[in-house]
């Protein structure tokens, strides 16, 4: 019945020669035969690339000049076609910031769950973070030295996008004088104009005034009026001495160490915003650092002779001037080979020493301007030594180098020199302490993240959910949460990637890893009626795991979809409802 076929007439892509075939709707179809038969170009380039070409036939005209024309495939006609989702072998894309966890959106609802049920924790002491009310931050600050001049400073928006002329009108029409834009103090009768495409932080200023016991109904008054006016915020600018702003909270703070947090959002536990993201690394998780083994080249040259591979063969001031007054410092000859330098100068040479011929080899321009004046010139002798001063070392010119340029073949060069470790600050979890510092049953989110697939489907079956009295999460915000990340883990693990872990790099994965994550993400979305054409799914899989992978084909069919599988794979074909089989000696 052509209702419930899909039915290709004339197929004469690449090594097709018009071939027609019926393949049955609803079912799983395996597609097999010789290297070269052209499996990959009926089920790819002839019935994938036609249903993408409608579907983006199906959009306006305006959205398909974002698009591009897609052209149609050398076939007569295809019928019975629904909207299809190719999941093919290729690598999961080259983003650094891209992690099993978010390519399988499982982290987006950590994110939720640790920002609305977690407990907050002192990233100092490790006690748990308490709520502090107006009289208990009046007392904190109480207790700084008196004398010592403050600003109260309400924070209404925090990193925000927008102009916020209303929000200056307001706080005007309330008495308040000046604010806080950006860092810059300003008249609130006379507002700036802000760029409403770029984040601003905004803060009203309350009260100015000096720490005194007797001045406390005071400092109390202003504190209540900025908790008002910011929800809950409240900043101390403290002056004298070195000027430090504290952020206090009428709902987290740690009344031991003086810190206090802000209500807990989603965005502090994501490494792709700046609220969330390690300071250190960027949220990264890993920092190139220069290393001295790859810096230094053949032990038998000298310095001279280019064993310094960022130098190469030095020349100019470095060779004339820094050289000769190192040499001279540290007491080595220059024409002995790198090999045969004391533990001490070669050290020096790399790390830096407190004297030293001049740090930077930046200054090579000072003698090319000096040169210019040609008195000044003769009356100084190529090999006058310039007044001791601190050595940066050669490690720390390459990584100042890299930091500074603005070149982009120079960087790739330097990385050369250059190795990827795990951030120092964060410990490869990307976040910051504060972040960190929030768990739920016992574990942090880059505790979680460390799993794997397997460990992580025990531990959230063992999360406690509060009912009939027992501890645990509050049920209305937990359980739906918990739901959804119980169902993606258990998909991950059905299709036999269960060793994996959540904050895995998704560039290291392999084509096979990333197909199969891709198909238990498409299992998660619970689409019916979809025709899903995938490419070799089994390779890279262990054969005890084929059984599990074979079961989610026939989920993903029994759901009301049609898959069709290119596949050379044995089990998956004896498993299979029909069988196309391609080529020379098919059947």
């Amino acid at each position: 019945m052509p209702d419930e076929s899909l039915i290709v007439r004339g197929a004469r892509e690449h090594n097709l020669q018009n071939v027609d075939v019926t393949i049955p709707r609803d079912k799983l179809t395996v597609i097999t035969g010789l290297s070269g038969s052209g499996k990959s170009s009926l089920a790819f380039d002839t019935i994938y690339a036609e249903g993408q070409r409608r579907y983006v036939e199906s959009l306006s005209a305006y959205a398909r000049q974002f698009l591009g024309l897609m052209e149609k495939p050398d076939v007569d006609t295809i019928e019975g076609l629904s909207p299809a989702i190719s999941i093919e072998q290729k690598t999961a894309g080259h983003n650094p910031r891209s992690t099993v966890g978010t390519v399988t959106e499982i982290y987006d609802y950590l994110r939720l769950l640790f920002a609305r049920a977690g407990t907050p924790h002192c990233p100092n002491c490790g006690r748990p973070v308490q709520r502090q009310s107006a009289g208990q931050i009046t007392d904190n600050i109480l207790g700084w030295p008196e004398g010592t001049r403050l600003e109260i400073l309400a924070p209404l928006v925090r990193g925000r996008k927008g102009e916020f002329r209303e929000l200056f009108e307001a706080a005007r029409k309330q008495g308040f004088i000046r604010a806080l834009v950006d860092g810059d103090l300003v008249e609130l009768a006379n507002p700036p104009k802000l760029n409403r495409r770029v984040n601003h932080d905004v803060s009203i200023v309350v009260d100015r005034l000096v720490v005194r016991a007797d001045d406390r109904g005071r400092l109390t008054d202003s504190i209540e009026t900025a908790l008002k006016l910011a929800e809950g915020l409240v900043e101390v600018v403290k002056h004298g001495g070195e000027k430090s702003t504290h952020l206090f909270s009428e709902r987290y703070g740690c009344p031991a160490c003086g810190i206090s947090m802000p209500e807990l959002e989603p965005r502090h536990f994501s490494f792709n915003s700046p609220f969330g993201a390690c300071t250190a690394c960027g949220g990264l998780g890993t920092r190139r650092e220069v290393s001295a083994d790859l810096i230094v080249g053949d032990p038998s040259l000298t310095i001279l002779e280019g064993v310094i591979l960022p130098w190469g063969e030095p020349d100019g001031y470095l060779r004339r001037v820094i050289l000769p007054g190192l040499a001279k410092q540290l007491g080595f000859d220059l024409s002995t080979p790198w090999g045969r330098l004391s533990e001490k100068a070669r050290r020096a040479l790399l790390h830096g020493s407190t004297g030293g011929a001049q740090a930077s080899d930046d200054d090579e321009a000072k003698p090319r301007k000096r040169a210019k004046s040609t008195a000044t010139a003769k009356r100084a002798p190529v090999s006058r030594i310039p007044t001791p001063v601190a050595w940066e070392g050669i490690v720390a010119n390459v990584e100042r180098r890299y930091r500074e340029t603005d070149s982009d073949s120079i960087r790739m060069e330097l990385e050369g020199f250059m190795v990827v470790r795990p951030c120092g600050s964060c410990g490869g979890r990307r976040l910051k302490p504060e972040s960190l510092a929030v768990t739920v049953h016992e574990r942090n989110i880059g505790e979680v993240v460390e799993m794997s697939i397997g460990e992580a489907r025990r531990y959230f079956d063992a999360v406690p959910v509060r009912s009939n009295g027992k501890p645990g999460l509050d049920a209305e915000v937990a359980t739906p949460i918990l739901k959804e990340v119980r169902e993606r883990l258990r998909f991950l693990d059905d299709v036999g990637l269960d060793y994996l872990t959540l904050g895995r790099s998704a560039e290291s994965l392999s084509g096979g890893e990333a197909q199969r994550i891709r198909l238990a993400t498409q299992i998660g979305s619970r689409l019916v009626g979809v025709l899903y054409i995938l490419d070799e799914p089994s390779i890279g899989l262990h054969q005890r795991d084929n059984a599990r992978l074979l079961t989610t084909l026939k989920q993903l069919r029994d759901l009301g979809n049609t898959v069709i599988v290119v596949e050379h794979d044995e089990d998956t074909i004896r498993e299979a409802d029909y069988v196309i089989d391609l080529g020379p000696g098919a059947g």
